[in-house]
């Protein structure tokens, strides 16, 4: 194997890294984003939640 062969491979190999980690950071994040929208919905009050009491027995 020569050195550009071997120089080609070695770049793309560092390229298809690159790329797993960028998709990797992309989905931590979105995963993230949802977690966050999930805590806030959670926190939010329900807006009928207390007005009324069933009474019938």
């Amino acid at each position: 194997m020569d050195i550009a062969a071997l120089s080609m491979g070695m770049s793309q190999a560092s390229l298809g890294q690159n790329i797993g980690l960028a998709l990797t950071k992309k989905t931590m994040d979105m995963a993230q984003q949802n977690a966050n929208q999930m805590v806030q919905m959670l926190q939010a009050p329900h807006p009928t939640l207390g007005n009324s009491i069933d009474v019938k027995g």
